[in-house]
Formats: structure tokens, C-alpha cells, sequence
């Protein structure tokens, strides 16, 4: 029987594809990566399915790409190698809403729109990543590690338990989920650790190399009974990197951003007229505080944090001028409030891509004391390249009460032109460099990072093929991602 004939076997006709216009719309993503076309698409409707087309592929060494929506940023959903794309769009049940230990559990093809849509009428939210694209997979970003908003160190790691295919093609379940019977047992899922080690971990930043995610649980939270988000525009990125230090370890707050003027414009901007002024009267930084209070003592709670940020910024830090609008920027609070809440809308196009219509972002992690450091190389390298730094897109997000950040800076650019997308490859490739060379950490290697990274990590890459060797020995899981 033919790649094909088993294909079509395994998940019928009208899931099956092997035409060129059909191949081509998974051959490239919003990322500078270049294009790489499937052999065949099979779009699977549940974990059998999945099993037996990894199963297939791993007898006859057929490379396989597992996705969950078409959307993608960096290059690792593009084939490489050819072979299987496993299109999991299909697989977007909601599968339980566990109210009493706030947890939800949902399938890979689940988006962000949908999701946000349906625990809201139950009075409950994700903590997400800033302003996600709608038709992007919940499950994607959480196994991609993307970082919230909400700085709180008990929502730094929302992901609980899974189900994964293997590359071999056994079914494993992670966590508390690993019990007999389950879901239909006393166990709920919401424990991550066990059996033995935490296997969850094996597929967080694997880009796809080490297994197939079906469904995963993930925590919740209530949604606020009071919120009120606080403002405060300055110049100095290292004078609000110290007033973070004072604040947050404290676990005042709940979201916790800090945008340049440039992405905050792109954000509360309703047109190119409107993102022009705005971009002229926002400060270069912004620093974006929600406080809020959720069932218990609602009111209290966000008493006690004002009289804290009020007592801070009065004895300690008297230039943060903090307050609960900017200065000529009319409804901005409740405007970015409902923002940081949701995804994207669906109607608009991604917001990275408004002002040029394509753009390359570089992320990594850092202490936030070193942030104004890196602004500077950036700086330095974007000057070098003919690109001004003052159309770089900084977004800079604390973590775990600011104990670290991610840094991201954005780079945009037209689509259409050609010389504006080799310049801005090549400032990509610089900027990573010089940045990885003074301490960056890039966790979430992608693409043309991947070699720079995996080749200083001699002894943590020969341990990862070792790992990649007992779960995948015939390497078929998305080939020539990370360092396989």
C-alpha cells in the first residue's frame, strides 16, 4: 500500500491532501524562514488518528509536522524535510471546564478566540500572552512557552498534565492524568508532576521534535471583580526597571507590561492618521500596571495595593508619574484593560503586522537591571544596518515578580520589498549575535538561533539527542528543528 493509499485509509478523502495549492499554505508562515512544502496533508479527528498516522510514518521513516492552527511566527511549523503535515484545526473541543479547581482541559486545535469566548461565560479567564493572534493554538503557545502578562509566580506555569503521542507511536499520559481511568476517575489532571519525572517538560519548547500533544489542562483564573489599571509614562528605562524591583516582588498587581512608543501605538491606534499622533506625544516608555481584586475582599485588596504604590512612588520614587490615564491619550485605560484580557480581534489584522505589514521579532530572557543594556547593542547594531532605531518595537514583560524579563524587539518591515526583507534578515542575525554575546538567553531558539545556541551548549545538546534518541530513534518528528 502506497504513503497515499494509507493516508486516505486512515483518515478519509475529504482529510487528505496531496495538491500543490493546498501543500503550499503550510509551506511558509509570517517569519523570514524560507518556504518548505509537505508532501501530504491529513487533517486527524482524535488521539487514534494521530497514533496511527505516527505510527505509519515511523515504519516507513516519513518525516511528520504537527500543527494546531495555520498560524505561526517563527519557522518551526514549516517542513523541512518534506513528509506528513499532521493538521490538527479538527481536534478544537473544549473538553471539561473543572469550576472547583479551576482548570480547564481542551484540545490542540483550540484558538485563543474560542476559548476566551467560552470561559468567560463561566466567569473565568486564561493568563495569556499579550494580545494573542485569535486563530492560534491556546495549546501551541503554552507548550511554546510564551510568557504572560500577569507577573504572579503561581501563573507563571499555567500548563498542568497531557496526552501525547510519541514518535513510536504509544500513547502517554502526563501528571495526575496517567492514572487508570482517567478522566473518569478521582483525579482531576492538575497535578504536572509524575509519573516518576515531569514528562510535560520533554515537550515544552520542542517546537514538535518530541511527540504529538492531543489535549492538555491547563489553570484558569476568576475573572476580577475590580480592576484599575495605573499608567506611567517616562524616558528612563533603568529608573522604572528600579521601581519594579520595589513593586513587584511584593506582589503588588496583577498584568505587568512595559511598551515603547511605538508598540503602544500600534496597539490603541484606529488608523495610520491616529498612529502617527500618537507616536508624537507618547512618552518612549510606558509602564502598564493592573491591580486587582478577585472574591475575596475585592475592595480591601486593592486599598491595601494603591496605599502601597501611592507610599512607594511618594517617599521612594517620586519621578514615576503614576497615574490612571496619559497624558492626552483619552480612555486609554479601559480601552487596554479589555485588551490585555483578550486575543486579537478577529476582524483586524494581527497587530504586528498594521503599520508595515510584516515584521521579525527577537525575544529572549534577561534580568531587567541588564534591559536598558541590550536597548543599547540594539541601537548600535540597527544603526550599523540603515535600520533607525526609532522604528523598533520594544516590548519588555516581567517575570515571576520581576526576578527575570523577556525582552522583545520587533523589526518592520514591507513584504513586498524584497531589499527591506534581506536588511532586515541580516539586522536579525546581527542584533541575535551581538546580544547572545553579551548574556542574552535565548530559551526558545528558533530557526538560524537554533545553530548558535546548541553549538556553545556542547554538553546540554549532547544530552538532548540522547533524549531525542530514546523517544524519537528514527528521527522523524519535525527534522531540522532545534539541533536535530
Amino acid at each position: 500500500m502506497s504513503t497515499k493509499e494509507k493516508l486516505l485509509e486512515i483518515v478519509g478523502a475529504e482529510n487528505f491532501s496531496d495538491q500543490p495549492e493546498v501543500l503550499k499554505k503550510y509551506s511558509s508562515d509570517f517569519s523570514l524562514v524560507p518556504p518548505g512544502a509537505p508532501n501530504y496533508v491529513v487533517k486527524a479527528k482524535d488521539a487514534s488518528q494521530v497514533q496511527k498516522v505516527v505510527r505509519f510514518a515511523n515504519e516507513n521513516l516519513i518525516p511528520v509536522v504537527p500543527v494546531s492552527s495555520l498560524v505561526h511566527f517563527h519557522g518551526a511549523a514549516i517542513p523541512k524535510q518534506g513528509g506528513i503535515v499532521l493538521d490538527l484545526t479538527r481536534m478544537d473541543r473544549i473538553l471539561e471546564i473543572d469550576e472547583s479547581n479551576r482548570r480547564v482541559r481542551i484540545e490542540a486545535g483550540v484558538t485563543w478566540e474560542k476559548l476566551t469566548k467560552e470561559l468567560k461565560k463561566k466567569g473565568f479567564r486564561m493568563i495569556m500572552p499579550l494580545l494573542p493572534h485569535p486563530d492560534r493554538s491556546v495549546l501551541t503557545d503554552y507548550l511554546e512557552r510564551e510568557v504572560p502578562t500577569n507577573t504572579v509566580y503561581d501563573y507563571g506555569e499555567p500548563t498542568q498534565s497531557m496526552e501525547v503521542v510519541w514518535p513510536t507511536g504509544e500513547i502517554f499520559r502526563t501528571g495526575s492524568a496517567s492514572v487508570n481511568g482517567y478522566p473518569d476517575s478521582k483525579s482531576k489532571g492538575a497535578n504536572p508532576s509524575g509519573p516518576g519525572i515531569d514528562f510535560y517538560r520533554l515537550l515544552q519548547g520542542a517546537q514538535g521534535t518530541m511527540g504529538v500533544v492531543t489535549w492538555a489542562n491547563f489553570k484558569i483564573e476568576s475573572i476580577p471583580k475590580i480592576d484599575k489599571i495605573f499608567f506611567a509614562g517616562l524616558e528612563d528605562l533603568a529608573y522604572i526597571q528600579e521601581f519594579l524591583y520595589r513593586l513587584l516582588p511584593r506582589r503588588i498587581g496583577q498584568e505587568c507590561v512595559l511598551l515603547n512608543n511605538i508598540d503602544l501605538a500600534i496597539l490603541i491606534s484606529e488608523n495610520k492618521t491616529d498612529f502617527e499622533k500618537l507616536l508624537s506625544i507618547l512618552p518612549t516608555w510606558t509602564l502598564i500596571l493592573v491591580v486587582s481584586g478577585l472574591f475575596r475582599r475585592p475592595e480591601e485588596k486593592i486599598a491595601y495595593e494603591e496605599n502601597f504604590l501611592s507610599q512607594v512612588v511618594k517617599n521612594e520614587f517620586r519621578k514615576i508619574p503614576l497615574s490612571e490615564s496619559l497624558p492626552n491619550v483619552p480612555g486609554i485605560g479601559r480601552k487596554l484593560l479589555s485588551m490585555l484580557r483578550h486575543p486579537w480581534p478577529s476582524e483586524k489584522p494581527y497587530w504586528k503586522n498594521l503599520w508595515k505589514g510584516g515584521f521579525q521579532s527577537l525575544f529572549f530572557i534577561t534580568r531587567p537591571v541588564s534591559a536598558p543594556m541590550y536597548v543599547e547593542i540594539v541601537k548600535e547594531v540597527a544603526a550599523r544596518n540603515g535600520y533607525p532605531m526609532k522604528d523598533v518595537g520594544i516590548y519588555i514583560q516581567p517575570i515571576e515578580h520581576n526576578r527575570g524579563c523577556q525582552m522583545e524587539f520587533t523589526f518592520f518591515y514591507d513584504p513586498a520589498n524584497e531589499m527591506e526583507k534581506a536588511m532586515i534578515a541580516q539586522l536579525y542575525r546581527s542584533a541575535a549575535t551581538a546580544l547572545f554575546n553579551k548574556g542574552a538567553l535565548f530559551s526558545r531558539p528558533y530557526g538560524e538561533l537554533a545553530p548558535m545556541v546548541y553549538e556553545r551548549a556542547t554538553s546540554y545538546t549532547t544530552a538532548l539527542k540522547r533524549v531525542k534518541k530514546i523517544f524519537d530513534p528514527q528521527n522523524i518528528m519535525n527534522p531540522g528543528n532545534l539541533c536535530f
